[in-house]
């Protein structure tokens, strides 16, 4: 059974079963492969080189979306210019952490750099707006209804399944953003 995440002298650790880890290397994988961008066999190089991307447009999957949300409320137009200077960058960075965060699977223990502590904090949170999607969580009558499932025994459809990992992402991300803070309060 996992273990949260603590802060203590040798950093920010945690402890993760093999099944444990292997569900999140899944879900990390998951949304690696929803952030990769499509094919860009045509695409200029400079535009490339400087992180333009002229022909992104909004995400038509409403979990894509949550992650890659518009910049400006009720401006399309603006929020497609800001998408299109900014996208690119943003769903590398969000990659990146993801995989840097499916390194350290490779461990029981989990002891985290303040840097690795900041990669699983992002791909925590990725995976979790990507359920919270999923699960239709729109506000805290939803939320409420997906925390009341909290055994796996119980588990019969796919919606209580996918409850089940919401809550144990959670129950993570917050251990482990406790432990972060913890570690910013202890240094001189």
């Amino acid at each position: 059974m996992a273990k949260a995440f603590k802060y203590g002298l040798k950093g920010i650790s945690g402890f993760l079963e093999p099944a444990e880890r292997e569900l999140l290397r899944s879900l990390f994988a998951d949304v690696i492969s929803m952030l990769e961008p499509t094919d860009r066999g045509s695409e200029d190089p400079l535009a490339a080189m400087i992180g333009l991307d002229m022909e992104v447009r909004e995400p038509s999957d409403r979990a894509l979306r949550r992650l890659l949300p518009n910049a400006v409320k009720d401006d399309a137009a603006a929020s497609l210019e800001f998408r299109q200077l900014t996208e690119r960058s943003l769903r590398e960075s969000k990659i990146g952490a993801l995989r840097a965060a499916a390194l350290g699977l490779d461990k029981d223990e989990l002891v985290l750099t303040p840097a690795d502590a900041r990669h699983w904090s992002t791909a925590l949170n990725d995976v979790r707006l990507v359920l919270a999607e999923r699960l239709d969580i729109r506000d805290e009558a939803d939320a409420d209804h997906v925390h009341q499932m909290q055994d796996w025994s119980q588990a019969e459809d796919v919606e209580s399944y996918l409850a089940l990992v919401y809550n144990f992402t959670t129950w993570l991300q917050e251990s482990l953003v406790q432990a972060m803070l913890q570690s910013l309060d202890t240094r001189p």
